[in-house]
Order: structure tokens, then C-alpha cells, then sequence
């Protein structure tokens, strides 16, 4: 349900940048000894399936990394996108 001005999808874009950007900076200052809290996180997902079809080799593989900082970019963005 849209509430005038905002959609879901605006929503769904505000929150994946959270959590790109914030993946980004929690691999940026993890390096600082009083920052390495912001990248800690898990990787998780599906490594690698092979579908042979003797003429044709398909591989797939699907991983997804989350950190900390990745999490505080994710209440940011709702923030935000609650603010405008």
C-alpha cells in the first residue's frame, strides 16, 4: 500500500543502498583497530551448482554478505526514508 508520495519500491531502493553503503564503510573502517566491530559479519548462500547438459555447462553460485555496519545502514535508510 502506497502512502501518498512513497511506494514500496522507493522503500525497497532506500533500503538496499543502507545496505550497500553501509557494507561499503564497514569494510572501509573495519581496517581501524577501534572500528573492527563494523565488519563483522556472515556470509551466507548458495556456493556453486552445476547443471551439465552435455552440450552446454551452466554454473551458478549466490552469496550474501551482511556486517554490522551493513545492519545500522539498514535502520538508517528507514529513517530517512520515514523523514521525507
Amino acid at each position: 500500500m502506497a502512502v501518498r508520495g512513497k511506494s514500496t519500491l522507493t522503500l525497497f531502493l532506500f533500503i538496499f543502498a543502507g545496505i550497500v553503503i553501509g557494507g561499503f564503510i564497514g569494510d572501509w573502517l573495519g581496517g581501524y583497530d577501534f572500528l573492527t566491530w563494523l565488519s563483522y559479519g556472515k556470509t551466507f548462500g548458495l556456493e556453486t551448482v552445476t547443471l551439465n547438459l552435455s552440450i552446454i555447462q551452466l554454473t551458478f553460485g549466490f552469496q550474501f554478505s551482511i556486517n554490522l555496519a551493513s545492519i545500522i545502514g539498514i535502520f538508517l535508510a528507514i529513517l530517512i526514508y520515514r523523514k521525507i
